[in-house]
């Protein structure tokens, strides 16, 4: 061999590469930051050297590092730390969880805690502060749904926080009050949570990327050092569920320029994108003058901010997601957008005409429907180009939409997690709030694919269990809510596609990564056994047991 050897050789294989031209293959060497090649065995073992470390993967799968296509990093970290109502039912079983965590945590300013289902109390009996200060009546406490549009604080919390009387907190937010005049402990949307969130060990500074998009107003070096640190941790979880790459769905210059120095002190273990958020009180010119300094200065293969985001509306379970018709529970309610049609389109058309990808969170079909218009406004104002805009979640829509998605070229980003009776989910409130008519509509994978529209699939993290392994299973395992109603499920290798290939494709990164080709950069997961030969209902036992981004060794079972 008169090449320079390989640095990494992992051969006994069942390579799923992504690649067209070489689905399957045995071996893989890699060497620096890249590919060198892929094939059989007796192939790439020739391109070993005396310094060359070799990994048999004993017949297990090898894939293309995952990429999470719809994430939180700083707010997911932070919640590794805070406590988790997962799977928690009934008032004794939450009571004691709470008391006991309280217990462990006497110095805390504010107790948080994460995944409380809508329906946690049961499904009549909605939560309010007065449940909470019958477990916790005198340490403030705050706990999110597991969407995180929701959350719910006990009296002490929201006398902390100076809103126990109410406080006007905008469009689409809301503090909700009670038949008392007081506010009955319900928060809609960042802006209602936001003053009770920053009484919280870290102040909130996590949730400025979704509730302002702008930076802290102080913090201290030490807050910053904290905030560095969590944010380490989360990223190394990430890499030990074989993630390779992220993309961050909120933003601000505080998580870029931290994010900039992680990768300047020692280098980032995954991937990750940025956005810039515009908001709906945000002046065009900032979004003109911000985005592109921002793609200008962070747009490396390790660290890039490229893209727009936007929500316009909320949730479902809430009412505050924003139906093209009625609620079905609650006749004469649609929800409301948080921008004008006119104002979005505007928007839109400015961010497009910049050359910017634009990501949108919509969940209801008018929604759904609304962001379309906008992207056929743009294209219409700009002519058209290979823009690779998305829509975020995409939880029902409009039958005579799903076509537009194709027509338009409009990404579909959507969390296998999400449908109700996934993931532990509950099926109410949500079916009886969207009604049975749009069952058939909702999380329509099969539909849109079967219409030749990209589909990305990621986990919304900290809103679902980040784990990549059991976001597929939940893929492959997800029911119907009806007999009769179509399976919208895709095939396994659509699934993997989904969370590799096509979301390199949606960061217009499709030449370099998201497949195991010779010249590409090296992100690679190898699991401890074979996704194709495990029921599906038994994928998520298989782990990652190496992850390597951009060449070198991220995550090892065990160690190194």
């Amino acid at each position: 061999m008169t090449q320079e050897p390989a640095d990494l050789i992992i051969h006994n294989a069942k390579i799923l590469s992504m690649d067209d031209a070489q689905p399957r293959a045995e071996a893989i060497a890699i060497r620096h930051n890249r590919i060198l090649a892929v094939g059989s065995n007796d192939d790439i073992l020739k391109f070993a050297g005396a310094s060359t470390r070799q990994v048999d993967a004993c017949g297990a799968t090898v894939l293309p590092g995952f990429n999470e296509a719809h994430m939180h990093i700083f707010g997911g970290s932070v919640g590794l730390t805070e406590l988790s109502l997962f799977g928690i039912q009934g008032f004794e079983a939450f009571a004691r969880t709470v008391r006991d965590y309280a217990a462990s945590k006497p110095d805390l300013a504010l107790l948080v805690a994460q995944q409380a289902d809508y329906s946690i109390l049961g499904r009549n009996e909605p939560v309010t502060r007065h449940h909470l200060d019958r477990i916790l009546p005198d340490r403030p406490f705050l706990m999110y749904a597991p969407d995180h549009h929701t959350a719910w604080a006990n009296t002490a919390a929201l006398k902390a926080a100076g809103i126990l009387a109410g406080r006007d907190v905008g469009v689409g937010n809301e503090i909700v009050m009670g038949e008392d005049g007081l506010a009955n402990g319900e928060l809609k949307e960042a802006d209602a949570i936001g003053p009770v969130a920053r009484l919280s060990q870290t102040g909130g500074r996590e949730g400025l990327g979704v509730a302002t998009g702008r930076d802290p107003d102080s913090v201290t070096p030490e807050e910053r050092q904290t905030d560095i640190d969590v944010i380490r941790k989360g990223l190394d979880y990430c890499a030990s569920l074989g993630i390779t790459s992220i993309q961050n769905m909120d933003g601000n210059l505080y998580q870029l320029e931290m994010l900039e120095e992680i990768e300047r002190d020692g280098g980032l273990p995954a991937r990750i994108r940025v956005p810039f958020h515009m908001k709906n009180f945000m002046p065009l010119t900032e979004l003109r003058e911000k985005a592109t300094s921002w793609r200008d200065r962070f747009n490396g293969d390790r660290l890039r901010s490229d893209f727009v985001k936007m929500f316009v509306d909320g949730v479902t379970e809430s009412g505050t997601a924003f139906f093209a018709d009625d609620y079905a529970d609650e006749p004469g309610w649609r929800g409301e957008p948080l921008f004008s049609a006119e104002h979005f389109n505007e928007i839109v058309t400015t961010a497009d005409s910049l050359g910017l990808q634009i990501a949108v969170h919509a969940i209801g079909d008018g929604a759904v429907h609304m962001v379309l218009n906008g992207y056929q406004a743009a294209s219409e104002a700009n002519g058209q180009r290979d823009s690779r805009h998305r829509v975020e979640h995409i939880e029902t829509a409009l039958p005579s939409d799903f076509q537009r998605f194709a027509e338009l070229g409009v990404v579909a980003s959507m969390q296998p997690t999400h449908p109700p009776g996934s993931a532990g989910l509950p099926l109410e409130p949500y079916l009886s709030r969207i009604g049975e008519q749009r069952w058939p509509h909702a999380f329509a994978w099969r539909t849109l694919a079967d219409l030749g529209v990209k589909i990305a699939f990621a986990t919304d993290w900290p809103v679902s269990p980040l784990d990549p392994m059991y976001c597929i299973q939940c893929a492959m395992t997800r029911e119907t809510w009806k007999e009769g109603l179509p399976d919208l499920r895709l095939s396994l290798m659509e699934t993997l596609v989904a969370y590799t290939r096509t979301s390199a494709w949606v960061e217009f990164m499709e030449d370099r990564k998201g497949v195991l080709k010779s010249g590409y950069l090296a992100d690679v997961v190898v699991l401890s056994g074979d996704i194709e030969a495990v029921p599906f209902d038994q994928i998520e036992m298989l782990r990652p047991v190496m992850t390597v981004c951009d060449g070198r060794i991220s995550y090892q079972a065990g160690g190194s």
